[in-house]
């Protein structure tokens, strides 16, 4: 298989069932299951729960597309849990906005939060981030983002979904400590990918987001799913699909830089449908964009604010 494969399978909704099957069609063309993870092993399922909002917001990766994912990998003998640091909201909130919690215990699937932070050392400068030690013990991860435009990032598709590995209020910190620029930070973001890369990336494209973007954007109909294992090339395809121009990209242009993934459009390798079988999108709307660094003041709130909500979390 060729390493910048990406497939697109085309989803008219968020069937349970209808959805399922298109992920197994999906991770069938990538090679199968068996490529990706051995029975037995504990796979986090890292969907993009950054607030807790219903799911025909689409704010959120939808419930669908994570169930299916867990009852595929359970099915197959492996041991999937759910988990993620969301920036509003605990995972417990999140998932229940969309009425994720009871299917997961109908399953017996652990939904965790993504906390016990790991200091670990990334990128050529060694940066000592605190990432969850529940992802950095995984077998393996199945990224599921939500295909989205974003405020500080123009679009979002499968690099910074990871970000939320780093546990908890670390990350108001990191906006902070290396928000200077679009650039800088799309550049962090791809060294926290690369200390746990996925074995897929996986982006709910069925109903993405423009506009304001990540959080208050308008739900947009695309009826695809996205996968593959290099994250640049999703991302370059993801960007294609809605016409957004790499170039405009920082986390692209931050890998081409850095030579990390693929390095060109030209080097996506479609597999399953042909790019002239779909129809990209011309009316993708981006936000104006804010600066990407936090103010200090906004740092200490939210970390006094989170160490709050655990002194109570541990009273309960």
């Amino acid at each position: 298989m060729n390493p910048y494969s990406v497939a697109f399978t085309h989803c008219s909704s968020y069937d349970l069932d209808t959805v399922q099957q298109a992920m197994m069609q999906q991770i069938d063309t990538l090679g199968g299951l068996e490529s990706l993870v051995k029975p037995g092993d504990r796979v986090l399922i890292k969907p993009n729960f950054i607030a807790p909002r219903p799911a025909d917001q689409a704010v959120q990766t939808h419930t669908s597309v994570i169930l299916a994912a867990a009852r595929l990998l359970k099915d197959y003998g492996a041991r999937p849990f759910v988990g993620d640091s969301p920036a509003w909201g605990g995972v417990l909130a999140c998932a229940r906005a969309q009425d994720l919690e009871d299917p997961l215990k109908h399953l017996g699937i652990d939904l965790i939060q993504l906390d016990t932070p790991r200091i670990t050392a990334i990128g050529l400068g060694h940066t000592r981030v605190g990432l969850s030690a529940h992802a950095l013990d995984a077998h393996a991860i199945f990224n599921l983002p939500k295909l989205k435009a974003h405020q500080q990032m123009v679009g979002t598709f499968a690099i910074k979904n990871m970000f939320g590995c780093v546990s908890g209020k670390q990350k108001p910190y990191w906006h902070f400590a290396r928000g200077a620029s679009m650039a800088q930070f799309a550049r962090f973001l791809i060294h926290v990918y690369a200390a746990i890369p996925p074995v897929l990336n996986l982006v709910d494209g069925i109903v993405g987001m423009d506009r304001n973007g990540p959080i208050n954007g308008r739900p947009r109909p695309l009826h695809w799913l996205i996968a593959g294992a290099d994250p640049i090339a999703v991302e370059r395809a993801c960007a294609r699909l809605v016409g957004l121009p790499r170039e405009k990209l920082p986390i692209v242009q931050a890998a081409r830089a850095m030579h990390y993934g693929c390095p060109s459009d030209d080097q996506v390798h479609m597999v399953g449908v042909p790019w002239s079988d779909i129809t990209c999108l011309t009316d993708f709307e981006i936000p104006d964009l804010i600066p990407v660094r936090f103010t200090l003041g906004r740092v200490l709130k939210s970390v006094i604010k989170g160490r709050m909500v655990a002194l109570k979390n541990r009273v309960r």
